[in-house]
This record gives C-alpha cells, sequence and structure tokens, in this order.
C-alpha cells in the first residue's frame, strides 16, 4: 500500500482523551503501519479548526460539532469536512463553584431554583460554541428547565483556562474535557454536579478529523492513521495499568501539562464529586470498547446537527442524513479496522435514551430537533 504522506501532522488540546493519538506515536503503532506522527499541542479548538481548514495540520483531535459546524458553515467560512473515527465515549463534567454550591446548587434541580429565586447574571462556560461541550452544558441545563440561551450567559473559554476564571470568579461554571473537572475538585475550586456520561451513557465525544480535501487526497494515509489509533486505543483499554502509563506520560509537560493525580483518578473511571461522595462510574471515559468506541456511527453525527438546529445555530434544517454520509468516512474507516483486526458493528445506527428520557435513534431528526420544549424558537 502507498503511503501519500508517510508523515502526519497531528493536532491536539491538552485534554485526558487526547492519549490515543500520543500512543499511538509514543508505542509505534504509526510506524507499523507505514507513517510518522508528529504531535501539535494546541491552545484552543478554533485553532485547531483553522489550522485543519488551511491544511497546517494533517488531522486533529476535534470536538464532533465542531466538524459539523465547519461543514456546514456555522461562525465562519463552510469548509468540507471529514470524520475518519470517533476517538472516545464518556469522559467530560460540569462544574459548578463551590461559591454556588455554598447557596444550594448540588445538582440541575436546586441549580434551577438557586436561579429562580436569587436574580442575577449566570455565566458559565463551554470550550467551542459548536463543540460537544456546549451541547452537554445546554442539554443538562434544558432538561432541569434552564434555557442556556435566555436563563444564563454562555461563554467560550479554552479548556486549559477553565479552573483559573472559575477561581478568579469570572463565571459560575463549565463543561469541559478532563483534567480540569477533576482539577477544579482537587484544587477546592468547584465540584463536579454531572458527569457528561449521566447526560447521554456511552455518547460520543472527540474524533480524528481532517479536510475532505485531506482524505481524498490521501486514502492510504488515513487509512493508517486510523488502524494506528486504533490499535493504541486497544491498547489503553486493555488494562488499568496501561492507562497508569499512559496517564504517567500524558502529564508531561509538553502534552497536558498537569500533574498525574489530576489526570490519572477519571482515566481510571474512580470519581469524587467535591462534596463528599466517590464513586466508581458505570460509564467511564472509553477508548475503545472492543471498536463500539471508534466507530463513526452516522446516527451519532446526526445528533449533533439537531442540537445545532435546536439551539438556532442553523436557521433550517440540513440534509441529515446526506451531510453525515458525506463527513463520516465509514468505508475507510471499516478498511482500516480490518487491518487492525478491530471488530465491526452490524449497523451503522445505534439508539440511546437520554438524561431527560428522550431515546436518540438517527431516525427522523427533523421531528426530534423540534420537539424540545427548550430551544431557539
Amino acid at each position: 500500500m502507498h503511503i501519500e504522506k508517510p508523515v502526519v501532522r497531528i493536532g491536539f488540546n491538552p485534554l485526558t482523551d487526547c492519549a490515543s493519538l500520543v500512543m499511538a506515536s509514543v508505542l509505534g503503532c504509526d510506524e507499523r503501519h507505514g507513517i510518522r506522527l508528529v504531535l501539535s499541542r494546541e491552545a484552543s479548538w478554533a485553532g485547531v479548526r483553522d489550522k485543519l481548514v488551511t491544511g497546517e495540520l494533517d488531522a486533529a483531535h476535534a470536538l464532533y460539532g465542531m466538524v459539523y459546524g465547519t461543514q456546514l458553515g456555522i461562525g465562519a467560512q463552510r469548509h468540507d469536512m471529514a470524520v475518519l473515527m470517533h476517538l472516545n465515549r464518556n469522559g467530560q463534567a460540569i462544574t459548578l463553584s463551590r461559591q454556588l454550591m455554598a447557596q444550594g446548587a448540588v445538582d440541575g434541580a436546586s441549580l434551577a431554583a438557586l436561579i429562580r429565586n436569587e436574580r442575577r447574571q449566570y455565566v458559565f462556560a463551554q470550550t467551542f460554541p459548536t463543540g460537544t461541550h456546549a451541547m452537554w452544558l445546554y442539554y443538562w441545563l434544558a432538561a432541569h428547565g434552564i434555557d442556556p440561551l435566555r436563563d444564563v450567559r454562555a461563554i467560550t473559554i479554552p479548556p486549559s483556562q477553565m479552573v483559573y476564571n472559575l477561581a478568579e470568579g469570572h463565571m459560575d461554571g463549565f463543561c469541559a474535557g478532563e483534567p480540569w473537572g477533576q482539577r477544579a475538585v482537587m484544587d477546592g475550586i468547584g465540584v463536579t454536579v454531572a458527569t457528561s456520561q449521566r447526560i447521554w451513557p456511552d455518547h460520543p465525544e472527540k474524533v480524528l478529523a481532517t479536510s475532505r480535501a485531506f482524505a481524498d487526497a490521501h486514502p492510504n494515509t488515513c487509512r493508517a492513521l486510523v488502524a494506528a489509533v486504533l490499535e493504541a486505543s486497544r491498547w489503553i483499554d486493555a488494562s488499568d495499568q496501561n492507562r497508569r502509563a499512559a496517564a504517567e506520560i500524558l502529564a508531561g509537560g509538553a502534552l497536558v501539562a498537569t500533574d498525574r493525580a489530576a489526570l490519572l483518578p477519571r482515566m481510571l473511571g474512580q470519581y469524587e464529586d467535591g462534596m463528599g461522595h466517590r464513586w466508581q462510574d458505570e460509564h467511564p471515559l472509553a477508548f475503545h470498547q472492543g471498536g463500539a468506541a471508534n466507530y463513526p456511527y452516522l446516527s451519532d453525527g446526526i445528533w449533533f446537527m439537531t442540537q445545532l438546529r435546536r439551539w438556532g445555530l442553523l436557521k433550517t434544517h440540513p440534509d441529515y442524513e446526506a451531510t453525515a454520509r458525506t463527513v463520516t468516512r465509514v468505508q475507510l474507516y471499516r478498511e482500516a479496522a480490518e487491518m487492525a483486526g478491530v471488530a465491526l458493528p452490524a449497523d451503522s445506527r445505534r439508539s440511546s435514551t437520554l438524561i431527560d428520557g428522550r431515546v436518540w435513534d438517527g431516525s427522523d431528526p427533523e421531528r426530534y430537533a423540534l420537539a424540545f420544549p427548550i430551544r431557539q424558537r
């Protein structure tokens, strides 16, 4: 197989769920498939998007919804994108300040009561307007009767700056990937009131993204890249010992740049919320799950588009099915999975029940998007 581009520049943000890209390089999975990954630590998701569009990055650890936002021209010039695979499931968190906790906000219901009774502007941060964290934050707030666009103010902050801004009182809470939720708890700055897996058990999270132009021009490179990352994902999920080793590497200054104590617990599914509760999560951060966490389900991509429509980021309904099929490189993934010896699901759609009891199975997305009582009208 001719590798069109043997050296592949990969962008990532400093988060626990970049682990499979890092370990693909560290373990030599890339070299086994005839490529070499050059990792590039990025400062923001907007930077990742822009560098994918200009070609400064070949591929990247990316927010699922950000890819579709770019494909549909939300917030920037439209550009054709490609999702090569899913990198992980679960493992994000919604954090409230300890000041809110002291006022009685310890979950969604009590936060809603506080907002009703103590009138002021409440500010919550997410990491990118069309990204996963915005969608988890909005969905969770709305499930508890809080309109995220009217009852509170939503702002955008890079994930690594969340804890600092919460500590400085610039906001009341945030939704971001780990280790920043755990860091806020460890530092006594915030409390975890919801994990993203409570909002949607085994939800899709980050993806391996590239531009459509790169995927079209470098199909063999992309297959090798996916196969290498699949092997690394399988290795991470194989044992707690492997997760510990990955956490040690991620904690290095050039990668996530926080200490191992902030990275490891939630990487192992061990949670504490800062309010005296500890638990082993039933749906922890997963990198592989026998390939189920990596398969790019069409229904997952369509869900993000329904939420972009729900919150008015899309003014009209897109062609949900056609857009998902254009963006998602299912056949390329299937070929790479065969190269890596990874099992494939029988169907390109799956069914899930979210925190508000609504079932999502990929069918009738237009009706689904308009069925929520709290939405942008």
